[in-house]
């Protein structure tokens, strides 16, 4: 079977794992602390052109989205996202378990615009009866988004002027923020994510690494007592050189970028091959994620040498499905594909 479900079905980069082997018997102090994790937050700082921000390690997504929204928000409040959102749809109600309710906004391609913020901004504060529901408190993105789209810096420019009026933190899922930063037409560099979000992460589990993402702050408002709310949550690795090691290894000689250009290299070949056998897509996506609208039958032909996840149903006989591709896909095994593909 040939995977193209997710894009963390491999283990890790061979330099990641050099580079953990190499220090697998020093001893350093814990809870990134050391000298490893101080290294990568140098170049996260330097990437981000941000001598203010703060980088924290953490093992996985759900951990950093439930540990940031919880941070910021206060017990009455609740956070803004697309109703496809990750924190939403995908994280088994993580972020409501905390106490804080997700305020859904609907969306036809994953993201949410400033006009939409402010509407649902003055509507609660022009609501008579405003302290009997759940004020928002912050603002969730996802880039790339869960449907494989991008924000234009345009968009993000707007987006962020938007919550900064209106005192709502933009906080930034970061979790294939490799593969959109690589994407053909996107104009977003990680120092522009760094300028117009308060706060953000840098995908690692999705990205080359055995686990881990960076999460940085950059308002210092947002900055106080994190570590004590990431040992809260259980978040606090003693171990956490691993993950500054990780990151130290994608980050410092540009591998991360290298890596992410391949995913997405590899997925404009699967939609090229789809397009020529005239199937249209459920979203247009220049990143690692595409999402085919396929015949059934068709369906039936590609599940047996490969794996996909369904995505929805279109009509009676046809279905919505992801093809993704990693940092570690294979041409050989999208050749493959492709050739399955115009058989069809």
């Amino acid at each position: 079977m040939i995977r193209f479900e997710c894009d963390y079905a491999e283990g890790a980069h061979p330099r990641v794992l050099e580079f953990l082997t190499k220090t697998n018997f020093e001893q350093t102090p814990g809870y990134s602390v050391d000298p490893y994790c101080e290294k990568a937050r140098g170049i996260i700082k330097k990437l981000c052109q941000s001598d203010r921000a703060e980088v924290h390690f953490l093992v996985g997504g759900t951990q950093a989205n439930t540990i940031v929204i919880e941070s910021i928000l206060r017990p009455h409040q609740g956070v803004v996202s697309a109703e496809t959102g990750h924190i939403s749809v995908h994280e088994t109600g993580a972020i409501e378990a905390t106490g804080h309710k997700v305020l859904t906004l609907p969306s036809e391609d994953g993201k949410i615009t400033a006009a939409q913020v402010r509407e649902v901004y003055e509507s609660h504060w022009n609501d008579p009866n405003a302290e009997h529901t759940v004020q928002p408190g912050m603002v969730y993105i996802s880039n790339p988004t869960e449907n494989g789209t991008l924000y234009t810096k345009k968009e993000l420019t707007e987006l962020s002027e938007a919550c900064r009026s209106l005192g709502l933190p933009l906080f930034l899922d970061g979790a294939r923020m490799g593969y959109g930063l690589a994407a053909e037409g996107n104009d977003l560099a990680l120092a522009d994510i760094a300028r117009l979000c308060d706060v953000f992460y840098i995908g690692g589990t999705k990205v080359g690494a055995l686990f881990g993402e960076a999460v940085v702050i950059t308002d210092p408002s947002l900055q106080k007592d994190f570590r004590y709310m990431i040992k809260q949550h259980g978040g606090l690795l003693a171990k956490g050189r691993l993950l500054g090691i990780q990151f130290m290894a994608l980050l410092e000689d540009g591998l991360y970028f290298e890596i992410s250009e391949h995913a997405d290299r590899m997925a404009m070949k699967i939609k090229a091959a789809f397009e020529e056998k005239g199937y249209a897509f459920l979203y247009e996506s220049a990143t690692n994620q595409q999402f085919p609208i396929i015949p059934d039958d068709k369906l039936e032909v590609l599940k047996k040498k490969y794996a996909y996840s369904f995505w929805k149903r279109v009509d009676d006989q046809r279905s919505a499905v992801r093809f993704c591709t990693s940092w570690a896909t294979r041409e050989e095994d999208v050749e493959l594909l492709l050739e399955d593909i115009r058989s069809l």
